[in-house]
This record gives structure tokens, sequence and C-alpha cells, in this order.
């Protein structure tokens, strides 16, 4: 299916997409607001092509012409004539607004833009165009090149086709696929893990348990990879009170509500690895 894929945001999501991208044959440019940010992006897709060149899993040549495929901008009108755009920045709806809405005038009616949002109803992303018909969700997981889910989601309003267009680019990049059919906040993954990882913290915030004993018995008992302490510690634990907080105010549904604890832990920056402290020191 290989065509031009234009993606916003050169962060650890939108440069996984990138790289993927790019090695299955796609022509990818690469958006972002600063070159600092874009340096950054890319020096990540350089490094993971060098170590999936060092273990043998892509050839030398193969990896440089992927390289030689991504292009980078701080201009977002060079996505004008791209095939298919996916949006990749924070998750606030203000600030996915105003990217689609000036998608929607730049690009030609036929482009499919799609939100690797884990949390925010693609209606709601939608309604700051005039196609939500074109507008779908494309959420894949991190890291990009290394997960190979994708969940697709259909707004109220987008089409067969665009969600068929979805699928076939996601498969075109080696993902595997499922469909979020209504549109509720935190679709399928997100909602699973939120609710494990909202009961886990107040279970650790009562004194029930500790961290280690809660993930030891996911693990164990019920052959989970990772415990999902350990699993907000990896993801950030701001990342998930965010999709808490998203989900919760979406449906209502106590099941959702954060602790303090996840509260308090993001004031004072233990948000997991990323900062070398969450539920784990790292």
């Amino acid at each position: 299916m290989a065509g031009k894929l234009a993606v916003v945001g050169a962060g650890l999501m939108g440069s996984g997409i990138a790289q993927v991208s790019a090695q299955a044959g796609w022509e990818v440019v690469l958006r972002d607001v600063t070159e600092t940010a874009l340096k950054r992006g890319t020096d990540s897709i350089k490094a993971s092509y060098e170590k999936f060149v060092s273990k043998g899993k892509l050839s030398a040549e193969d990896a440089e012409a992927a390289l030689a495929r991504i292009s980078t901008t701080t201009d977002l009108d060079a996505v004008a004539d791209a095939d298919l755009v996916v949006e990749a920045v924070f998750e606030k709806l203000e600030v996915k607004h105003e990217i689609f809405r000036t998608l929607d005038a730049l690009v030609s009616e036929n482009t499919v833009l799609a939100s690797n949002t884990s949390a925010i109803p693609i209606t709601k992303i939608a309604a700051a165009t005039e196609r939500p018909e074109r507008v779908v969700g494309t959420h894949f997981f991190s890291p990009v090149p290394m997960m190979g889910l994708c969940e697709l989601v259909r707004g109220y309003k987008t089409s067969d086709e665009t969600l068929a267009i979805a699928r076939e680019f996601a498969e075109s990049v080696g993902k595997t696929c499922v469909v979020v059919n209504r549109d509720v906040a935190g679709f399928i993954t997100t909602r699973l893990i939120t609710a494990l990882v909202v009961e886990a913290a107040k279970l650790r915030e009562s004194g029930v348990a500790t961290a280690e004993d809660i993930d030891i018995a996911c693990k164990l008992g019920f052959g989970h990879a990772m415990g999902p302490l350990a699993t907000a510690d990896l993801t950030g634990v701001d990342i998930l009170l965010h999709a808490a907080d998203n989900i919760y105010t979406e449906s209502q549904d106590e099941k959702f509500a954060p602790p303090e604890l996840m509260r308090r832990m993001v004031d004072a920056g233990d948000i997991g690895r990323k900062s070398g402290q969450g539920f784990y020191k790292h």
C-alpha cells in the first residue's frame, strides 16, 4: 500500500511510527514544532535501526534506504500532499483540535486523518474538521518497532472506507489490528490497563500489599508478562493518570477514578522509569 505518510509529532510514538513506516516502504515526512525535537526523533530512529542491524534483523542497506525515505520539517504545510496523516502529539484535546483543524484545510479531500490517541474519543477529535468520516484512530503501542498491536478506533462518523485504509496501513507496517466499533474513551486497551493500574495503586495506597507483591500476584496468578505497577512505571505514571482522568471524565465510572497516591507521585515528579522513581526505584 505504501504511499506518502505524514507523522505530526516526533516524540517517542511519532518517531516510532515514522520508523516502521519508512522501513515498510512509505515515504515519510516527520513534522514537529522545533528542530531540536526533530533531531531527537531522528536520532532515536537511527539508533533503533542500528540496533536491528547489529542483531541481524535488518540489513545495513535496508536501514540506509529506510532513513532516506524520512524527511523532517517544522512546517505543517509540508504535509499537504500526504495520503495519510497520523497525529502523535500530547494527549490534550485542545492541542489535537488545533492540529486537525489546520490539517483539514491543508490536505486533499481524500486524505485520511488519523490520531494515535490512547484515550480521547475520536469523535471529539474529528469534530474539529469538516470531514469526520475521514478521521480514524490508529493507536500504536510503545515501543512501536517492537509492539505488534494497533488499535483501530471508529469514530461516530468514520466511514468503512476510512477504517479499511487505516487497517491496510497498519498491516503494511507489520501490525496486527483490533477494531473498536463504539467510540468509548480509552477504547479497549487503555480502559483495561487503566482500571487495573488504578485498582493496584489503591491497594498499594491503602497498605493492602506492596507494589512488588501486587505485581507478582498478576504475573504468577494471571500470567501477565509485567505487573500493573511496573507497567505504570514503564508507561509513565503521569501518562496513565492523564488517561484515567480522561476516561473518568467521560464515563463517570468510579473504577477509573485515580487515587490520591498517583496524583501526589506526579506532583513530586515520581513518574516512573523516565524520572528514576515511580512505584519502584530505577
